[in-house]
C-alpha cells in the first residue's frame, strides 16, 4: 500500500463512517493537504458505483438521491463520476441510455464536474457523496448490471411509442384544454392498442415474453398524490407499482410495452395536473385565499383519484372494442381474454416475487374542499378516455 493509499484509507476511516461533522472535516483535511491522491480518490468513487450497480441501483436512482439529500455540488459530481464509471462497460443494460442521457444534462458542458475553489471543499463534497453511496442498501434489481451480456440486439422504439410520445408532448405543450384532451385520449387510444397487439403477437409467435420492472421518480412535495397517479396509470396499462417513499420511487412491473406506456402516461398526467394546480392556485389567490399547501395537496389528490378511476374504465373500453374487432374479423373474442388473463397473471406473479412483502398507506391530507373541486375537474379535463361519452363518476 503507498502513501496516496493511506492517505485515502485514513481519509476514509474518519469520514464515512459516522454521522457528525468533526470526521467528515478532519477526512477533509487530509484529503485538501494531499492533492497527489485526487486520481485515486475519484477512482475510489467509482468503486462506489460500481458496488451500488451490482445491489441493483441504477444511475437514476444515484441523482436521485443526491438531488433531494445532499447539493447541486454533490449532484455534478455523482453525474461525472457515472459518467466515467460507464464508460468502461462494453454492454449496458436497457434503458441506462436514456439515464446517461439525463445525467449529460445534469453534467452540463464537457466531462468533469466544475471544481470548487478550495480543496478543502472540494474533498468535503467527494466524503458527503461517498458516505451516501456507502450506505445504499441493496434493493430489487430491476435488469442486469452493466457489462453482463444483452439477451440480443436493442431494437429501436417501436412507431406507436414514437407516436404517443409526440401526441403528449403536443398535449402538454397545448394552451387549449380541448386539444390537450384530444390529443390525450388519442394517445391513450394508441397505449392500449399497442399493448393489445404486443400481448396477442407474444401469444400467436408463443414468445418467451415474460414481464420486467423499471423504475419512476415520485419526489416531493405531495408525494403520496403523485405515487397514487402512478399506481392509477399502472394499473390501467396491466402494471403493478410499489411505492418506496424512503428512497423517492416505485418500481412497476409489467410487459415492456406497458411499462414505456406507464412511463410517458404519468410524465404527462403530471406535467398537465401540475400545471392546471398552478392555474387553480392563482384564481385561489387572487381571490384572497392563502391556503396554498393544503390546496395543491388535495388538488392533486383529487387528480389522481378520477384519473384512475377514467384509465380503468378507458382499459375496459379498450379490452371490449379488441373484442368486437376479433368477431368482426371472422375470430373470437374468447381467444383474446385467455391471453390478458395469463399476462395479467404473470405480472402478479413477478411483482410478488420482488416485492414478498408490502404494506398500505394511509392516505392523509385531502382537507381543502375547493382543492379537491378543482382536481378532480382537472382529470376530467384531461379526458384520457378514448371515446368516452358517459357520465361523469362520482
Amino acid at each position: 500500500m503507498g502513501p496516496t493509499d493511506s492517505v485515502i484509507d485514513d481519509a476514509f476511516a474518519a469520514a464515512l463512517y459516522g454521522d457528525g461533522d468533526e470526521g467528515l472535516d478532519t477526512g477533509a483535511s487530509r484529503l485538501a493537504a494531499a492533492p497527489e491522491a485526487d486520481a485515486e480518490l475519484r477512482r475510489r468513487g467509482e468503486e462506489y458505483l460500481c458496488r451500488a450497480w451490482r445491489n441493483g441501483w441504477q444511475p437514476a436512482d444515484v441523482i436521485r438521491l443526491a438531488r433531494r439529500d445532499l447539493e447541486e455540488p454533490h449532484v455534478r459530481l455523482a453525474a461525472a463520476l457515472i459518467h466515467a464509471e460507464t464508460r468502461g462497460y462494453a454492454h449496458l443494460p436497457p434503458r441506462w441510455a436514456d439515464q446517461l442521457a439525463d445525467l449529460a444534462r445534469d453534467l452540463g458542458p464537457g466531462s468533469e464536474a466544475a471544481r470548487p475553489r478550495d480543496r478543502f471543499s472540494y474533498a468535503t463534497t467527494h466524503l458527503q457523496l461517498y458516505r451516501l453511496l456507502l450506505r445504499l442498501p441493496p434493493i430489487e434489481p430491476v435488469g442486469p448490471p452493466p457489462g453482463a451480456s444483452m439477451p440480443g440486439p436493442v431494437e429501436g422504439e417501436p412507431r406507436a411509442l414514437t407516436r404517443i410520445r409526440a401526441l403528449l408532448a403536443k398535449a402538454e405543450a397545448t394552451g387549449f384544454p380541448q386539444e390537450a384532451e384530444a390529443l390525450t385520449a388519442k394517445a391513450q387510444e394508441l397505449m392500449a392498442r399497442h399493448s393489445l397487439d404486443e400481448a396477442l403477437l407474444a401469444a400467436r409467435t408463443h414468445a418467451k415474453d415474460v414481464p420486467g420492472a423499471c423504475r419512476v421518480g415520485v419526489d416531493a412535495p405531495y408525494e403520496t398524490a403523485k405515487a397514487i397517479l402512478l399506481d392509477s396509470v399502472a394499473a390501467a396499462n396491466h402494471c403493478r407499482a410499489v411505492w418506496n417513499e424512503a428512497f423517492g420511487f416505485s418500481t412497476v412491473v409489467g410487459f415492456e410495452a406497458d411499462l414505456e406506456a406507464v412511463e410517458l402516461l404519468y410524465t404527462s398526467l403530471l406535467v398537465q395536473g401540475t400545471a392546471a394546480m398552478t392555474k387553480a392556485e392563482a384564481g385561489q389567490r387572487a381571490a384572497g385565499r392563502k391556503r396554498t399547501k393544503a390546496f395543491r395537496q388535495t388538488f392533486l389528490l383529487a387528480y389522481a383519484h378520477r384519473i384512475g378511476a377514467r384509465l380503468a374504465r378507458a382499459g375496459e373500453h379498450a379490452v371490449t372494442e379488441a373484442a368486437q374487432a376479433a368477431e368482426a374479423a371472422g375470430g373470437s373474442a374468447a381467444s383474446l381474454l385467455p391471453v390478458l388473463a395469463a399476462r395479467d397473471v404473470a405480472v402478479t406473479d413477478r411483482a410478488e416475487r420482488m416485492f414478498p412483502r408490502t404494506t398500505t398507506t394511509r392516505v392523509r391530507g385531502a382537507t381543502d374542499g375547493e382543492g379537491w373541486t378543482h382536481g378532480t375537474a382537472a382529470a376530467d379535463r384531461a379526458h384520457v378516455t378514448p371515446r368516452d361519452r358517459g357520465p361523469a363518476l362520482p
